[in-house]
Order: C-alpha cells, then structure tokens, then sequence
C-alpha cells in the first residue's frame, strides 16, 4: 500500500476535506476490482464487500468498504489529467526502457455517450509499446478530433530512438514534427487523403531500378494464408519533415475457398531502414488492435460500459489499462482471462498482481 500511495499521492482528491475515506483507498479498492474483472462502480463496491476481511489487512477501514456512490463521486470528479499523468509515469517506469515501436490509435468507447447521443461516444488516443506490450499512455480527443489527441499526446512524451507508427489520418507535417520532436522517428501510413504525397511515393516506386526488397508468409492464420512483400526506396524530392524513405507494402491473401486478394499501402518514414526491418514496423503496430483494443473490449468489457457522466468514462478507462498493464507483467503464464478468474478465487494471486507497483 505504500507504493500505490506514493504513487498516487499526488493526484488531488475532488472531494471535501473531512470524507471519511482517504483518496488512496478508494483508488487501491477500485483498482483490485478490475483486476477482479469488476465493470463498474457497484461492481467496485460489491467487490469491497466480499474482500473486507483481506482488505482490512493492507489499509485501515474504520467505516467499512465505501458505497457505489463513493466510487462514482470519485472517478466522476477526479482530474483525469493528473490521473493520467500518474499512470504513464507508472508505465515508464515498469518498463523501464520503452524502445522499439510505438503505435498511435484512437478508440470510442461506445458505450460511453450522454443519453440520445449514440453517435458521439468518448473518444480517447491510445499509446501502446508494442516491443513492451504495455499502454504508455492516454489521450483525451477533444470533440472527438483525434489528430488533436494525438499532437497533446505527444507533447508529453519522450521517445528518444523509438518508431512511431499511426494510421493515414496522422499522416500531417504537424504530427511529424510532433514526432520528431519526442526523439523518435515515425512510420507513417499514406493514403488518397495525402493524393500529392501519394502520387510522389508512387512514381519514386516506379522509376527505383532496385529498391530493398523483402519477403514473408503467415502459413494458415485463421484458416488463411498470407504474404507480405515490402519495397524501400529512398524519398528523393519529397517536401515532408524529416522524411528519408518511402516504403510500399503489399499484403496477398488466399482465403479457405481458394479466392485471392491484394492491398497494396504505402508509408512514409523518417529513418531509412531495411525492407525486413520494416515488415517487423508494420506487423508491430496492429498490436494495438488485436492486444489491446480487443482485449479492453472482450477482457473488461469496455464498449459494454455504461459510465458516461463527467470524467468518469476516461478515468475508468487509466484504471483499466492500469490492471491490463499489471496482469501483462505478471509472470504468470495464464491467460488475461485466466489471471483475472484467478485474481478474484485466490488473494494470494490478487496481492501478488498488486505488488508489481513499486
């Protein structure tokens, strides 16, 4: 408990000076919840309630476990900023050294929209070490302008020597120079929405006599076989910040019926690196989706969650990536699933999770 609270200590409490439970207890109760599998406030609350007896062990609770209602004053009204700022110092220092790449994405959470506005649920930009397997960091999209999210996210970090990758929509001067300036390089996709730069990396293609070339096939993935051929020529001419290469990628599919298909993508890069190299990069950033996004969303249910009052939506969201990151490390070999039913058979188990925040 004494590193959560130095930890956390330095989030203000929203609440007045005489409540009856201290900010750290609530956070330390909500959080062993989630990694509980608890979606939501009263589920935080019922938790308390069956863990009084091993909860009294780690903190003093004179009052007894706090109500659903203290749960959802707190995360309601608590500074998401500072929380947040708090989490990614947590996630860089359990890393240790983020390096490798790093992937940029926005996410709704669906089910976080004000009553009769379906169409407009919170939008948050994710920041996922991919090399780590760990979120760094969290980004409200303002008005649900993601480009945006993406510039204040980066802003405040340091990514000395690693690659950025972000899908075509990032793929702006303003998010470049945003990237270069943390220290790292970046991958960025282009599409029709950039159709000078597109036609630019089109032509470099064609009239490259022997660009870097290379190779690789996934035998049967989900019942399908695919090949990955990378090509890398140098950017000569290309007026974009910090550009040195272009890269183009195109992915062939043969699906269990026997029919083929073809995508052909092209990216922007800021280091000039090998065409090997470079299929790692792109492999690397739809870890966001598939280890991350799917995993908030079938592990903690996060599209299913129904908060959607004040901060309490984005505050939830840290707190469930604050358990994600705790039951990656854990050196359990079990899966997300697994860890979490085990969290909340065996207190053993659930402590040993905890004692990673350090």
């Amino acid at each position: 408990m004494e590193g959560f609270a130095s930890l956390f200590g330095s989030v203000p409490d929203p609440r007045a000076a005489n409540v009856r439970y201290p900010l750290n207890s609530v956070l330390f109760i909500g959080l062993a919840a989630v990694l509980c599998g608890a979606e939501s406030c009263q589920d935080m609350a019922d938790f308390g309630l069956s863990k009084h007896k091993l909860l009294k062990t780690v903190m003093p609770l004179p009052y007894g476990i706090p109500s659903h209602d203290v749960f959802s004053n707190v995360f309601r009204h608590l500074d998401p900023v500072a929380f947040e700022e708090v989490f990614a110092r947590f996630a860089a220092a359990f890393a240790q050294s983020i390096s490798g790449v790093i992937a940029i994405d926005g996410k709704a959470v669906r089910g976080a929209h004000k009553r009769g506005d379906k169409a407009t649920p919170l939008h948050l930009v994710n920041i996922w070490a991919a090399d780590n397997r760990m979120v760094i960091g969290q980004q409200l999209a303002p008005n649900r302008n993601e480009v945006k999210g993406v510039l204040d996210a980066l802003a405040c970090l340091s990514l000395e020597g690693c690659m950025v990758t972000a899908d075509a929509l990032h793929c702006r001067a303003d998010t470049a120079k945003a990237i270069l300036a943390t220290g790292a390089d970046y991958a960025l996709a282009l599409k029709s929405n950039q159709p000078g730069l597109l036609k630019q990396a089109g032509h470099l293609m064609e009239a490259a006599d022997d660009p870097d070339r290379a190779e690789t096939t996934d035998p049967r993935l989900h019942d399908r076989t695919e090949t990955r051929r990378a090509s890398i020529v140098e950017a000569d001419g290309m007026d974009f910040p910090g550009i040195k290469a272009v890269a183009r990628l195109e992915s062939i599919r043969i699906e269990p019926d026997g029919r083929q298909t073809s995508h052909i993508r092209h990216f922007l890069l800021s280091r000039q690196v090998s065409a090997t190299a470079f299929l790692k990069i792109a492999r690397a950033h739809w870890t966001i989706e598939n280890q991350l996004h799917w995993v908030l969303d079938v592990a903690f249910c996060e599209d299913a969650a129904r908060n959607r009052k004040d901060h309490g939506p984005q505050n939830l969201s840290t707190l469930r990536k604050l358990a994600l990151n705790l039951i990656r490390q854990h050196p359990d070999k079990a899966s997300i699933r697994r860890k979490i039913k085990k969290a909340g058979w065996d207190d053993d188990f659930l402590i040993s999770m905890i004692a990673h925040m350090r």
